[in-house]
């Protein structure tokens, strides 16, 4: 039976056997049926629109407010409706999903295509859609500034304007005022990638009106994608850099103010600046009152998995939250799990933003695939039972091999940074000495334990140069079959699927995926990686003396893992990781002090104590995704 969406939502669990007739003849806004919203309206006759929304900023220097955007398409009903808001850099460059969609519009400047599949899905079920262009991107004005301020505008903006708190013109110069007086004011922001980025600095800004955000693979501090506690990674440029792939013409003739405070505030020396701070989401995670469904990638090497991590862990407890967490490299969940994807997206919109009682907030806030396409639910994030275990590295009979127990060792060992060294090379041959590591593992285990939170590192080491790059990684020694890099854990098909309702210009189908599988001996759980010159200060580093012994703590990337039973955890210390970060300029050898060396571990389990055994053989290990440019 039906349940016109113009009743309260709270009225539907008392009303759900009954069919209720409209006072009118307008067409209600929504309609449920088995707990879910029902496709009513027509997209053929969905309004599409573009509306400029002010900013609130003159980063181009103009002398005219800077004007976003925001391509609409909305069902044709009286009543009104709440919105899904993609904000993204790519609508007329890269593109957006799997297929590289883009933009196009009409000879008018009508929006024809939206990409992606919210508009078919969503729009007939009592959703606007509204698909924006960054500042300095596309069609919109301004200037880009990679996480900055501009970009959390272009964002904030757009919902301000939905609650009629900001302007909106149909022009992206002069214009005649445009309010969103359709919109009931409920705004919910999504996005992969870059896209996915802005929806954690929009919520951190506390703005009214967000009811939530869904980041997948999203940045939550741009420092760390650029760089890792000190050491900046290879390959990804500068925030001056990305930007300038990604402007308009009105920007890259206009922003050169705006491309040197990023230069200037991005030194290659991977210090912690201001600029780094601004751009630090994390920091400000205290204000959002917007639930969050995160999803992240266990193998993406783009956006480092610390990102969901720590932006999880400091979020208020009262913050609703759900995380999903593939095998996959960055890629969207529309890809490796579609029709659970749009089957509890679906749900979460209909709670969040329409306020239908549907308890999908009760349920498990977690789900992880433990095994390729096999998913494992949880309650709760942070896991129940979990607590910090501390490790430390002992020496064995074989030189720069051991166990990890939790009563510290004594003596050193040393290895040395030629500058080539890859996660790969490092963890091969576990059982023997290698010139370029030192590892040490736990003892058989005899039960599952699960790694769930951020670990860290504390190494105490001897550098004989006055620079030195460091590298760690915990890994699980045993036989796996998991998703392979192969296109960074999945295969396009040739046959489709289709989400919603097609459009002239638009249509609603999409190539299909599978996994891609290997069989490995070790996998990679975490890593991390730090310039030893910040040992004291990620703002201010210190020219090393060749012989001294420093100590510093650095990060692991956030994880959620079960080690098997009878499988071992090894650390892994080693220079350079030359597939991620650049080399010292003098490479130096490295002594490592076993006994003030320890890495903090959040467990679920116990993890057994040390043996003399070292780990089985480990001829097939797990080869990284080489990672791209964001969503490049």
């Amino acid at each position: 039976m039906a349940i016109r969406g113009w009743l309260a939502g709270g009225l539907a669990g008392l009303l759900s056997g009954l069919v209720v007739v409209p006072a009118s003849a307008a067409q209600p806004a929504y309609e449920l049926r088995n707990g879910v919203t029902q496709p009513i309206h027509s997209l053929a006759d969905a309004i599409r629109e573009t509306t400029w929304v002010d900013i609130g900023l003159d980063l181009d220097n103009n002398g005219v407010g800077d004007r976003v955007a925001a391509d609409i398409i909305r069902p044709a009903t009286t009543e009104r409706v709440p919105v899904i808001i993609d904000a993204s850099p790519y609508y007329s460059t890269n593109g957006r999903g799997n297929e590289s969609e883009r933009k196009s519009y009409d000879t008018n400047g009508v929006p024809v295509k939206f990409p992606l599949f919210y508009d078919n899905y969503f729009v007939p079920r009592g959703y606007a859609v509204a698909l924006v262009d960054f500042s300095g991107s596309n069609r919109s004005t301004g200037c880009m500034d990679t996480g900055g301020k501009s970009e959390i505008a272009t964002g904030k903006a757009v919902v301000d304007w939905l609650n009629g708190r900001a302007p909106g013109y149909s022009a992206a110069s002069g214009g005649s005022v445009r309010t969103a007086s359709w919109s009931t004011g409920a705004a919910a922001m999504i996005g992969k990638s870059w896209d996915g980025s802005i929806t954690h600095g929009v919520a951190a800004t506390g703005v009214d009106g967000l009811r939530t955000i869904v980041p997948i693979s999203a940045i939550s501090s741009w420092y760390d994608w650029f760089r890792s506690d000190g050491v900046s990674f290879r390959g990804f440029g500068t925030p001056t850099s990305l930007a300038s792939g990604f402007e308009n013409t009105n920007a890259r003739a206009r922003c050169g103010a705006v491309r040197t405070e990023m230069t200037n505030g991005a030194p290659a020396n991977g210090n912690f600046t201001v600029m780094w701070q601004q751009r630090d989401f994390v920091r400000d995670a205290s204000r959002v009152k917007a639930a969050v469904f995160s999803v992240n990638g266990r193998a993406d090497l783009n956006v480092k998995p610390i990102n969901w991590g720590q932006w999880l862990a400091a979020l208020p407890a009262s913050v609703p939250r759900k995380l999903w967490l593939s095998q996959t490299g960055h890629i969207d969940p529309f890809d490796f799990r579609r029709a659970e994807w749009v089957r509890t997206l679906h749900r979460w919109f209909d709670r969040w933003l329409l306020d239908v009682p549907n308890g999908i907030e009760n349920e498990p806030q977690v789900s992880v695939e433990r095994g390729v396409d096999q998913w494992a639910d949880s309650p709760a994030w942070p896991p129940s039972g979990l607590r910090s275990q501390r490790q430390y590295p002992v020496a064995g009979s074989v030189a720069g091999v051991g166990t990890l127990s939790g009563v510290p060792g004594s003596s050193t060992s040393s290895f040395t940074d030629n500058g080539s060294g890859t996660p790969a090379t490092y963890i091969a041959s576990p059982n023997a000495t290698s010139a370029r590591r030192v590892l040490y593992s736990t003892g058989p285990l005899t039960s599952d334990v699960r790694l769930a939170g951020i670990p860290s590192l504390t190494v105490a080491v001897t550098p004989s140069t006055p620079t030195a790059h460091l590298s760690a990684f915990l890994v699980d020694y045993g036989p796996a079959t998991i998703r392979s890099t192969s296109g960074e854990g999945i295969r396009t098909l040739t046959t489709e699927s289709c989400w919603g309702e097609n459009r002239t210009g638009d249509d609603a189908c999409y190539r299909d995926t599978v996994a891609t599988t290997s069989t490995v001996d070790a996998t990679v759980v975490a890593r991390g990686w730090a310039d030893l010159a910040n040992h004291a200060s990620l703002s201010t580093p210190r020219t090393l003396t060749p012989g001294t012994k420093y100590t510093m703590t650095f990060r692991l990337s956030a994880t959620d893992y079960v080690v098997p039973r009878d499988h071992r955890l090894a650390l892994v210390i080693a220079g350079t990781d030359s597939s991620m970060t650049t080399s010292p300029s003098q490479l130096p050898r490295i002594t490592v002090h076993l006994a003030e060396t320890s890495v903090q571990l959040p467990v679920v389990g116990t993890l057994p104590q040390a043996t003399a055994q070292p780990p089985v053989a480990a001829g097939r290990v797990q080869q990284d995704i080489l990672p791209g440019r964001l969503d490049g």
